[in-house]
């Protein structure tokens, strides 16, 4: 029984039921990697210093820098410059599109993070297509693929990018340089675009949904008029004492009176007899509502059928599609415990994931990251999401409230981080700390969108994972693991090692995060190099590039999973689109790489 006390042996069962935690989701991927990390403290493969040493780690702070230094670029308004140019020179044919969206979007994301670049151009793409009457399902993957394919330009275009550099000081070989492999970088990004721009309008549906309409959403039997009876129970109650909405899960949208419309807020309405209740909710749910509350269910309801339309007056009712971003409160909880229509003053309609549809019991469903809610409210409500970074209205937001006025000044300061970490006159940390502190100084940034600038659930993913690869590199596993894998590929050559690197790679990162991916392989490849006198470096990049080129289905990277609702896809159009993009890249970059840097 020894060698259940053994550390590689303890090690390895760590790693498999963390495979099996990442694939499984019980959790959210930041709080399984924390909870990693404490399993790891209390078996004694790390200290607890060491355990929480990712929270100090280098890599971790940059990361967060860099989100706020993205966050000043974005209220400053400089991508909306960007839109303008996207606008006017995007044209009408499909393949032109995605060039043009490619050529200015995709560059942005070798110093912006590529998941705040797609949350801001996805609602004016989506604009876009609505005035060239084309489906967003041509342009919405195209759009998550450029950024993905931009953040490999540069160190700082990804998180994975910055984690990968450090991991690689960590084990001797040095902090990548800022355009150390922006070479491949570039000729992957251009290969990829052209793939994109030439077969991609071949192989993506053509769903006509630019224009949201109720009718997709299936809601015909879902919305029903009732009317109060002179029997009613609810007669002199308020809508929020009578508890219907909360008891027979049924959502209230609007109150009749007399032709006279009321929309919300509602809860402190009195009901009269001969009220007309617009209700939300199941046919069962209904019938027991008509029956214990003394209701009479009107002739079919016409509501199913009327377009989502932009009112102009913010006293209309307003209906509109809004993204769950992944650092929202709402991931994990349910409409109900975070009281959504109290808190927003608006009402969840339906509730669209990938290609399921949800519209019985919402109040109850766990709420995903890249779930895509149908929204009705006051156009007042619509504004108050708008500003919160939890969710997303996909709808274009004018420059009102941007600083354009500090545009020039916040692309200044991102140069000059560029340029100082470029030319080494300080590191990558010092320049972004530096690039942050100018930010706030010159007004692009305000001191308390600091805060909520940061995507925390990235942070903890990281800090829980540092602690991962310390553990190996403890216990010796990665030099077991090194070996193993050296005297199995001693025989092939450099080139096909790197592809079966590239490849072994990309898979885990389509189970797990791409930040899991590159902790656990970056110390096997390099140490795989080394036992067999190859470059520990091209090893090192080629794990890099893979751990982000992740295209097969919509859940392997973050901004695939926020187009896959609003595109209307189904799982396997990243397939069809993304494999053949993989095998490309699986190929091209590992030559590539053996080209610039030697083996």
């Amino acid at each position: 029984m020894d060698f259940i006390q053994n550390p590689i042996f303890l090690m390895l069962v760590v790693l498999i039921c963390s495979l099996i935690a990442f694939v499984a989701e019980w959790l959210p991927v930041d709080l399984t990697a924390l909870a990693i990390a404490t399993v790891l403290i209390v078996l004694g493969l790390v200290t607890p210093e060491e355990g929480i040493a990712g929270f100090g780690n280098a890599a971790t702070v940059t990361v967060m820098l860099m989100f706020i230094l993205s966050a000043g670029v974005a209220k400053t308004g400089v991508i909306q410059i960007v839109r303008d140019w996207l606008l006017k020179w995007g044209g009408k044919e499909p393949s032109r599109q995605i060039f043009v969206m490619g050529i200015l979007v995709g560059p942005i994301t070798a110093f912006i993070n590529n998941t705040a670049v797609v949350a801001i151009f996805l609602p004016i793409v989506e604009e876009w297509c609505n005035k060239q009457n084309i489906s967003p399902s041509k342009l919405l993957i195209p759009l998550s693929y450029v950024t993905v394919l931009g953040g490999m330009i540069t160190v700082i275009g990804t998180s994975t990018n910055i984690l990968a550099s450090g991991v690689s000081k960590d084990l001797g070989y040095g902090e990548f340089g800022l355009f150390q492999f922006t070479a491949v970088g570039v000729i992957t990004f251009a290969v990829g675009l052209a793939y994109l721009a030439l077969f991609a309008p071949k192989l993506l549906p053509d769903r006509k949904s630019s224009s949201p309409n109720l009718s997709n959403y299936d809601l015909k039997d879902y919305m029903s008029e009732v009317v109060i009876t002179p029997r009613s129970t609810l007669i002199g109650q308020t809508l929020k004492a009578s508890e219907i909405q909360r008891k027979f899960d049924i959502d209230v949208l609007e109150i009749i009176r007399d032709g006279s419309h009321f929309a919300q807020p509602l809860a402190d309405k009195v009901l009269q007899a001969g009220d007309v209740l617009l209700i939300r909710g199941g046919r069962d749910e209904l019938l027991n509502l008509k029956d214990q509350r003394g209701l009479d269910i009107l002739p079919e309801v016409k509501f199913g059928q009327q377009p989502i339309e932009d009112e102009p007056d913010t006293s209309e009712e307003h209906i509109a599609e809004v993204l769950i971003l992944s650092n929202s409160r709402l991931v994990g909880a349910t409409l109900k415990e975070m009281r959504f229509r109290q808190r927003y003053n608006a009402t969840v309609l339906a509730i669209r994931r990938g290609e399921e549809l949800v519209r019985d019991r919402m109040g109850k469903v766990p709420l995903r990251f890249g779930d895509l809610l149908l929204v009705q409210g006051p156009q007042s409500s619509f504004t108050g999401l708008q500003t919160t970074r939890e969710l997303l209205v996909l709808e274009q937001r004018e420059a009102e409230g941007l600083r354009v006025d500090k545009a020039w000044v916040a692309i200044a300061i991102i140069l000059g981080v560029i340029v100082v970490a470029a030319l080494n006159w300080a590191p990558i940390l010092v320049t972004a700390l530096m690039g942050v502190m100018a930010m706030v100084i010159t007004g692009c940034l305000k001191p308390g969108e600091i805060y909520g600038s940061v995507r925390w659930d990235v942070i903890f993913l990281l800090a829980g994972l540092i602690p991962l690869g310390t553990a190996m590199e403890n216990s010796g596993t990665t030099d077991w693991l090194a070996q193993q894998l050296a005297a199995i590929g001693g025989g092939a050559s450099g080139i096909v090692l790197l592809i079966i690197f590239y490849l072994v790679t990309n898979l885990l990162t389509e189970l797990l995060s791409n930040n899991a991916a590159v902790i656990l392989m970056i110390p096997i490849a390099a140490g795989v190099a080394t036992s067999l006198e190859l470059n520990p470096i091209a090893f090192i990049f080629t794990v890099t590039f893979a751990a982000s080129n992740s295209y097969i289905t919509p859940i392997g990277y973050q901004t695939n999973t926020m187009v896959y609702g609003p595109g209307g896809y189904k799982f396997f159009d990243f397939t069809r689109v993304g494999l053949p993009l993989n095998i490309i890249l699986t190929v091209i970059t590992p030559l590539l790489i053996a080209w610039l840097y030697g083996l």
